[in-house]
């Protein structure tokens, strides 16, 4: 099969890999990836061409790279695809001045912003009349002189997520839970004497474990209508911290009602492109209740591919082919993993190990990582002590919850 066009992924983690691998399932070609260090899932994969650059996410670095790798394949048409928060603002602020041959499924970089800027975000949920946990946003300037609308435990992080990773500290977590008053200070203090120049979300903590978390990924095509939604019951996250958050088991669930509030959102606002939501369902009053937008596929994208639609080849269709896409709402049930059964099995809840037995049986279960095609040695030795891994940091950072 003649192949027009080359995807050119930017990243190195299981984001960038997941999509390597839905492009060769779907055409049987390599991707190019550019990351920043030269380790990691991505590193000396067979399916992928991954080009260390330390200075990937610096903007004329970034630019240079996709202008000199278009001008390299002059006759194909180039997907530039982010892997990453950071990668998708490059993007969308750089796809004016991209080469011809050269595709950037990105909406309007002001758009992107304020979608992605949680504080602006809320408020475009109060808009659409989506359901947000109770939110306090705190400036620096506000020091220790405010008052919050509802007690701990606490969920603290940054509104910007970018500028946050941009300014580490020892410490530092991807999303604190606080206990106290005395702590949600302490961890503001350590945040702006970092450098962090935005604000910072104070939320109420929705009572519930890892599973009553939701993710929802869709695709809004070209003309900025949703054509693919797929709901994804979260079973566990990581709870290391800088990965707090991260799917680590997720099974496909259809929720039409829910999948329709977010079209309308989508497409009022004229979005194109993947997108992907962090959900919780609030027992308290049967909602669920929206964190975040991510202005791309999300670090667990290949659980949608993995339900049998193929977000590479839906990207292709799209925006090389320029077909006109069925809208299609997930249905299929599938499990999604990146840690060993035994693990999944382990934290887990036992509710939900009837049916991840049935779906193994069934054979409806993947891990993105494990993909036979991609198998040398050195690669099966660290992936296994990837696996491994995860064993160790259950125990040490899982806390089961009462």
């Amino acid at each position: 099969m003649e192949i027009s066009f080359l995807p050119l992924l930017f990243g190195g983690d299981i984001n960038v890999y997941s999509m390597a691998r839905a492009f060769h399932e779907a055409y049987g070609i390599r991707s190019t990836a550019y990351g920043k260090f030269a380790a990691g899932v991505c590193f000396e994969s067979a399916i992928l061409d991954y080009r260390v650059c330390a200075k990937n996410e610096d903007g004329p670095t970034f630019l240079e790279n996709v202008r000199a790798f278009a001008a390299g394949h002059p006759n194909q048409t180039v997907l530039a695809i982010g892997c990453g928060d950071s990668y998708v603002k490059l993007c969308a602020r750089y796809q004016a001045e991209f080469p011809p041959n050269v595709i950037a499924p990105y909406a309007d970089p002001a758009l992107i912003d304020q979608l992605t800027d949680k504080e602006s975000f809320y408020a475009l949920c109060d808009r659409f009349g989506i359901d947000r946990p109770g939110t306090f946003v705190h400036r620096r300037e506000m020091g220790r002189d405010f008052d919050l609308p509802f007690g701990p435990p606490y969920i603290c992080k940054p509104s910007n997520g970018v500028h946050y990773w941009e300014h580490d500290f020892p410490g530092s977590e991807k999303v604190f839970k606080l206990e106290s008053r005395q702590a949600l200070d302490a961890v503001l203090d350590k945040v702006y004497a970092a450098g962090y120049p935005d604000a910072m979300i104070i939320q109420e903590f929705i009572p519930g474990d890892d599973s009553y978390m939701r993710v929802l990924t869709c695709y809004s095509d070209e003309h900025a209508q949703v054509k693919l939604q797929c709901l994804g019951h979260v079973l566990l996250e990581e709870h290391t911290p800088h990965g707090s958050g991260n799917h680590a088991v997720i099974l496909t669930e259809p929720n039409d009602e829910l999948c329709e509030r977010f079209r309308r959102f989508l497409e009022e606002l004229g979005y194109v492109g993947f997108s992907n939501f962090d959900l919780k369902y609030d027992q308290r009053d049967g909602t669920f209740k929206a964190f975040e937008l991510n202005a791309r596929q999300g670090r667990s994208n290949y659980y949608v591919t993995g339900a049998g639609h193929n977000l590479a080849r839906l990207l292709v269709e799209d925006r090389v082919e320029h077909r006109e896409l069925e809208r299609v709402v997930t249905r299929n049930r599938s499990l999604w993993m990146v840690v060993p059964r035994k693990v999944a099995f382990d934290y887990t809840p036992k509710r939900c190990h009837e049916e991840m037995r049935a779906l193994i049986r069934a054979g409806a279960v993947t891990n993105p990582l494990l993909y036979p095609p991609d198998a040398a040695p050195k690669r099966r030795l660290r992936l296994a002590k990837n696996q491994l891994g995860h064993f160790v940091k259950f125990r040490k950072y899982y806390h089961r919850p009462d």
